[in-house]
């Protein structure tokens, strides 16, 4: 394609191209004209054409021919609509098409956009920026103001709806999608009914070409009755997902239906014509609509955006029920989770110590990963089972919680006050459970290698006392930055963890146990029942924080295996890790390592919460549609109530705002028989 340099490159190419009628059907003479016109000041091009309308003639004579017996029904159904059901698929040919576009029949409009123009999405901001009584005049002068009502454009629309409206049909009546609009079962479905219409409206065409919508015309009435029940159909599901679960394939799904069912609408809308101007808007329209369905047919951000928003929303969802169980209100639960969180400090302890000597066992780093993981594994689901709390796996949670609680109260009828006290509750929680994990995981750590001491006669953290108070020190270790990756696995774990409780409500796991024939007749029935709620209750749980001990134990030894310095640090473990070193050197440490390993156990506690608690809100707000600047003045109350109420931010002290906040907690979460 040519680059022209000047404003007056268009004179040049008309006289080049159509000085004479010029039979050729080549799209080198509108390719060179777009680009030359996009140069220039589209008022210039209109006088010019107007003042030699020979030339016009013959120009208008070449787009007649080259539009010609071109089909563009591929334009309506295929562009800027999902083509696979699931999401990888798509995703890996969208990202084709953008780096080897397909090769398309050459006799179709479809064909011509793709050799026209290099960026539709360009040339279409083009377009829409002029004038529209110079676009107006421009589509006159080209004699391409009523095509609309030609009876081959309209066969080409009908089509199009027909071949939308099958496709959709067939999805909609798979018995997974069915499943997730169970309150259809009892009327007809509105697919078929819409489907119907516009097979009759096809046969009404084929015997009166001339045939013509209007707004009240009943076959018109119909479809666009249709096509809102079939829009409602998919709401409905999308909405249900959060009782049924929904997987990634029938999300795709539904969202294709909701695509076609779109199309068909924008598509008939063209048909209505009341008025002798809706001729030209609508013939106006339907360029304009090509141009923008190519525009977004490869558009990977978009796919990204679409095919992910619900699942993040459900894992979110299933994420938030568990969230608000961290949150503390009464002085009772405050202590409760000081206990929990003790509880957890005792089992990490513990844990530090294992991996302590499981250093010196001799074995590959393969090795090492593998009893490091499955010691972190085994302790984190220990402590999950056994009721107690690990501090940092809170924030994951919470975030989902406050962030459902933005999007279901809403702006108008939410107290920012009311939020902000609830945040001053998150706050003083973890806060409070840092304190538990810290406060045992020292103690407790010291008191084993202790006992290990007096029962071997030997100090086992000699050798290590070194390396494990290095780790403590932020200018000598890269400890917030290893902080930050155990921030990070937290956040992971809590996407695990939503994301089993979505599949196992989505695939009706708990139910599937419940009514297994071989477990009742072995166990019985009551055992069935049992191990079905046991299941729902624990098991996304059990799989978070297995996987999130596999992270933990694997990151160092993968780290060391590609050659990076990759560890993780973690609040409670860096206080056990703490303990040690200082028994290794049998307390004879400067008092500038003390204060500064002091300072980075609470230094790591931060950067395992803010990463955590900051990527899980972004997911938050992503899956709920909510603008970060959207609560900016929530931010400022907080700020503002802080600075009222500091030691509500740490103590549980009494509030006439406490039920609130509980009412706004307990709204997130979801009743059992919702499930």
């Amino acid at each position: 394609m040519k680059l022209f340099n000047s404003s007056t490159n268009f004179e040049s190419v008309l006289k080049k191209y159509f000085s004479f009628k010029n039979e050729t059907l080549s799209l080198e003479p509108f390719a060179d004209f777009l680009e030359s016109i996009k140069r220039a000041d589209f008022t210039d091009v209109l006088n010019f054409l107007k003042s030699n309308p020979q030339l016009t003639e013959h120009f208008k004579y070449y787009i007649h021919s080259i539009f010609k017996n071109r089909p563009f029904n591929l334009s309506l159904t295929e562009a800027n609509i999902l083509s696979e059901n699931s999401f990888f698929p798509e995703l890996k040919k969208r990202v084709l098409n953008k780096i080897l576009p397909p090769v398309e029949n050459e006799n179709t409009v479809w064909y011509m956009i793709d050799n026209v123009s290099l960026s539709p999405h360009k040339d279409l901001e083009f377009f829409q920026n002029l004038p529209e009584n110079e676009v107006d005049e421009f589509l006159k002068l080209l004699e391409a103001s009523d095509f609309i009502i030609k009876p081959l454009v309209k066969k080409e629309l009908i089509f199009a709806m027909n071949i939308l409206s099958w496709r959709a049909t067939g999805m909609a009546m798979e018995v997974e999608v069915v499943r997730m609009a169970p309150e259809y079962r009892n009327f007809d479905n509105p697919f078929l009914a819409l489907q119907n219409e516009l097979e009759g409206l096809a046969e009404e065409f084929e015997n009166n070409p001339e045939l013509q919508l209007h707004s009240k015309d009943s076959r018109y009435k119909q479809i666009k009755i249709y096509v809102e029940q079939c829009l409602e159909f998919v709401t409905i599901a999308f909405k249900n997902s959060a009782k049924y679960g929904i997987s990634g394939k029938i999300n795709q799904s539904l969202l294709k239906i909701r695509q076609q069912t779109n199309r068909i609408y924008e598509i008939v809308q063209l048909l209505v014509i009341d008025q002798d101007e809706d001729v030209f808007i609508n013939s106006k329209q339907l360029v304009f609509n090509i141009i923008r369905y190519k525009s977004h047919k490869n558009n990977i951000s978009e796919l990204v955006n679409d095919s992910t928003r619900l699942i993040s929303h459900l894992i979110t969802n299933h994420t938030a029920e568990t969230g608000s169980h961290y949150i503390t209100s009464s002085r009772k639960e405050y202590m409760k989770m000081f206990y929990k969180a003790s509880g957890g400090g005792i089992i990490v302890g513990a844990l530090c110590v294992l991996k302590m000597l499981y250093g010196y066992f001799p074995g590959s780093d393969f090795f090492h990963a593998f009893l490091y993981s499955m010691n972190y594994a085994m302790g984190f689901v220990m402590i999950y089972l056994m009721g107690f709390t690990l501090a940092t796996k809170q924030p994951a949670m919470t975030a989902a919680t406050m962030t459902k609680v933005l999007s279901e109260e809403g702006g108008g009828t939410r107290n920012n006050t009311e939020f902000a006290h609830l945040v001053s509750q998150l706050f003083r929680s973890q806060f409070i459970a840092f304190v538990g994990n810290v406060l045992l995981s020292f103690p407790i750590a010291l008191i084993i290698i202790y006992g290990l001491d007096v029962f071997t006669s030997q100090n086992m953290a000699i050798d290590r006392s070194d390396k494990l108070l290095k780790d403590l020190d932020p200018f000598k270790s890269k400890a917030i930055l290893h902080a930050s990756i155990a921030g990070f696995y937290l956040f992971i774990s809590g996407i695990i963890s939503g994301n089993i409780g979505n599949n196992s409500v989505f695939y009706q796991i708990p139910e599937r146990i419940a009514k297994n024939l071989s477990i009742r007749k072995l166990f019985g029935k009551k055992f069935a029942k049992g191990l079905s709620k046991y299941y729902a209750k624990n098991w996304p749980g059990i799989v978070s924080n297995f996987w999130f001990g596999v992270f933990l134990g694997a990151t160092a030894p993968v780290g060391l295996f590609l050659g990076l310095d990759l560890d993780i640090r973690h609040i409670t473990f860096a206080a056990g890790n703490f303990a040690l070193g200082l028994y290794g050197k049998d307390f004879s440490v400067d008092s500038y390592t003390f204060w500064i390993s002091f300072v980075t156990v609470f230094l790591i506690g931060f950067f395992n919460f803010l990463v955590s608690f900051t990527l899980s809100m972004f997911l938050a707000f992503r899956s709920r549609k909510l603008n970060f600047g959207q609560v900016s003045e929530i931010y400022k109350e907080i700020f503002r109530y802080f600075l009222k109420n500091p030691l509500r931010f740490f103590i549980p002290l009494r509030s006439k705002l406490d039920q609130k906040a509980d009412d706004l907690r307990n709204s997130t979460i979801t009743k059992p028989e919702d499930h």
